[in-house]
């Protein structure tokens, strides 16, 4: 078979809004050609193989099909695996933070320099930030529920598309994405 992604659904099954059975969600993306897929938890993660190599085009899949199916946008971020391997690696913030307190916030693009230059420039009180053209590290010492420093204020400041996955989500698509069949 072909290659191994992680798709990440924004938004999906939070608060009663664009309800998806993971289910019902595998056999719609299984019809698309899609092989070997598997979900996780309810909050939109899916691992798969497919022939097709181009992550926009699996990115286009994805978001159509859902579409035609349930009749609602849902913004996809397909990564390979070998990225998210490398992105929980360079974690600045691993060794210095307990687990629960990592999260990724997934950019769909990079951001232009001077967006992440003006945002360089920003101080969230106990949260550490750093910003790669995959990612934007958070260190969240209070939790990211109670955090300023989100997922809606990075897309807004950066002016890109992105989802957020907590380092157990991350860790445990990199291991089911690992695991063939």
């Amino acid at each position: 078979m072909g290659n191994t992604f992680i798709g990440l659904l924004r938004g999906i099954n939070v608060s009663g809004q664009k309800k998806i059975k993971m289910r019902e969600l595998s056999s719609i993306l299984e019809a698309t050609g899609l092989k070997n897929l598997k979900t996780y938890i309810q909050s939109g993660n899916i691992v798969f193989e497919s022939d097709e190599a181009d992550r926009e085009k699996l990115q286009e899949v994805v978001t159509h099909a859902i579409h035609q199916r349930f009749g609602f946008d849902v913004p996809t971020l397909v990564i390979k695996k070998e990225d998210v391997k490398a992105i929980l690696e360079a974690n600045p913030f691993a060794k210095e933070s307990e687990e629960n307190k990592l999260y990724y916030v997934l950019l769909k693009t990079p951001s232009k320099e001077e967006l992440v230059n003006q945002f360089n420039q920003l101080h969230f009180e106990h949260e550490g930030y750093q910003i790669t053209n995959q990612c934007v590290y958070l260190l969240c010492k209070n939790g990211y529920g109670r955090a300023k420093l989100n997922n809606n204020l990075i897309e807004n400041k950066l002016k890109v598309e992105a989802t957020t996955r907590n380092h157990k989500t991350m860790l445990k698509l990199l291991e089911m994405a690992s695991v063939k069949g």
